[in-house]
């Protein structure tokens, strides 16, 4: 596996950086990868518990920050997601000669790569759309309005509301979507279980083909850096199991 850190994507300093973790060979699909935290905290060196189970079969990882509050506000959390995944399509186009797409992200990450997905203004604003991903990876991510929006709204992140900065929003808007994978735990955080069946009958509600659901045991995202019983990413199985379902 190579491994470069710190490219810049934007002019944002440190949190407009992503790192590139590649095969050996060649790349048959490249995996953007956005970390969690609640916006406001975490980093994308996440991504180094699962790289190696990806660049091992060919699939190469970027991994990337993006700014946060107190210092962002919304949505450049977003615009700066949007613009990691554009920089993404040109390097796997032009460096990689690579043009499989995947996105995706866990917890507040799974926030980001769902806004990317179902509020298609921000890819638009990059010069892309849906058609230039081959597929997320939604990752316990909340798809009501995020708790941290709403606190630093000063509204109680506890309330459940639906509104233009949550991907529940635009569901039904586009009329389809690039396959999908939901990921939540039996014991997540608090109503994140419930609002993810929400999202999954909504899409059902509509019609909508393509995606799946893995619920796994345990607390909200403790499988991201856990290993198997075979020394292998837990999540990177995952991520390759989506991958491997989505080119079949």
């Amino acid at each position: 596996m190579q491994v470069t850190n710190d490219l810049s994507y934007g002019m944002g300093g440190l949190a407009q950086k992503l790192d590139v973790y590649l095969p050996e060979g060649a790349s048959r699909a490249v995996f953007v990868y956005f970390h969690g935290g609640g916006l406001e905290r975490g980093d994308k060196s996440g991504a180094k518990v699962f790289a190696p189970d990806l660049t091992d079969h060919g699939v190469a990882v970027i991994s990337a920050n993006y700014r946060m509050y107190p210092e962002a506000q919304y949505p450049q959390f977003i615009e700066d997601a949007a613009q990691a995944v554009a920089w993404a399509h040109r390097y796997a186009r032009e460096s990689l000669g690579c043009d499989q797409l995947y996105v995706g992200g866990s917890s507040a990450g799974g926030y980001l790569s769902m806004m990317l997905c179902f509020d298609g203004r921000y890819l638009a604003d990059v010069g892309l759309d849906n058609s230039a991903i081959r597929g997320y990876f939604h990752d316990a991510g909340q798809p009501t309005a995020h708790f941290a929006v709403l606190k630093h709204r000063g509204v109680d992140p506890r309330r459940v509301i639906v509104d233009e900065t949550s991907p529940l929003y635009y569901v039904g808007l586009e009329k389809e979507y690039p396959p999908m994978r939901f990921i939540v735990s039996d014991n997540d955080m608090k109503n994140r279980y419930e609002q993810t069946e929400l999202m999954l009958s909504t899409l059902t509600h509509f019609e909508y083909q393509g995606f799946d659901r893995v619920v796994m045991h345990g607390k909200h995202c403790a499988y991201v850096g856990r290993l198997d019983e075979n020394g292998e990413s837990v999540m990177g199985r995952m991520i390759l199991d989506f991958l491997e379902r989505v080119q079949a």
